[in-house]
């Protein structure tokens, strides 16, 4: 049986405060629903769409926030890397490595992520084909470390605009490496304005899609405010929702799964 995980937190690590009411809502979903919920946010933001976008608090203070997180809550911890130096020096504080989506081309970086020994989360590119991301898991696995997931979030669909096409997730499964659905970066708008926009009310109707599927895991963003967000605020969802989003969705995996044969 497909026992759905899920990868949740918020875009970027904005404040310890805020990691810890995100981190302390989803530890007792986590408990009630009985499934994994794996704890992101991003140290730093390197891609941003404007000069004038936050982009974080400082890389060693913000993963010792990841660190502490991952203590407190007994939380496995995921961050995004974007240089080989980054990757070697994230993988001290968190469990999960990510290389974002515009970067899963870059060679030095995958294999540097793979040699931290960690668990590498490979987001396809916008731009990419779910059959060329066995080539970037090759990268990773050219180093030993075969613990590997392949994330969809969308792909451009002309400009400032993303579509899913729900057929990747079963072609990138045959590579062997769970496969995660993006509830929230595939409804972006990106370089809409000086953030990405997006369409959240759209975010539980695909990832039941995702789901039907029949998707490994959800990954998703989530604040407690999202329109007050530092990063991405057009595509968060409340944390006030995470309870409801996760339990419906991990209801609806079970369904799925009794009926296939």
């Amino acid at each position: 049986m497909n026992n759905l995980f899920f990868i949740a937190g918020p875009c970027l690590a904005e404040s310890k405060e805020m990691l810890f009411e995100v981190a302390e809502e989803l530890k007792a979903v986590s408990f009630s629903v009985g499934c994994e919920i794996i704890f992101k946010a991003s140290y730093r933001k390197a891609n941003r769409t404007s000069i004038n976008s936050f982009s974080g608090v400082g890389n060693e203070i913000a993963l010792n926030w990841l660190a502490e997180v991952k203590e407190k809550f007994d939380l496995k911890v995921l961050t995004d890397v974007h240089s080989p130096d980054e990757a070697t020096l994230a993988a001290k504080y968190v469990d999960l490595i990510q290389i974002p989506a515009f970067l899963c081309r870059q060679t030095d970086l995958l294999i540097a992520a793979g040699e931290t020994g960690k668990t590498v989360n490979i987001k396809k590119g916008q731009f990419a084909s779910p059959e060329t991301m066995i080539r970037a898991a090759n990268k990773v696995a050219s180093t030993g470390n075969s613990s590997i997931m392949l994330t969809e979030r969308g792909t451009f669909f002309g400009y400032n605009d993303l579509v899913v096409d729900f057929r990747s997730l079963p072609v990138m499964q045959k590579n062997g490496y769970p496969v995660i659905y993006d509830a929230t970066h595939s409804l972006q708008r990106p370089a809409i304005g000086e953030q990405s926009g997006g369409f959240p009310e759209l975010i539980p109707h695909l990832a039941r899609g995702a789901v039907a599927v029949g998707v490994n895991g959800i990954f998703f963003e989530t604040h407690p405010n999202p329109k007050t967000a530092m990063s991405d605020k057009d595509t968060q969802l409340p944390l006030a929702f995470a309870n409801k989003f996760i339990n419906e969705l991990f209801i609806l995996n079970k369904l799925v799964n009794n009926l296939i044969v």
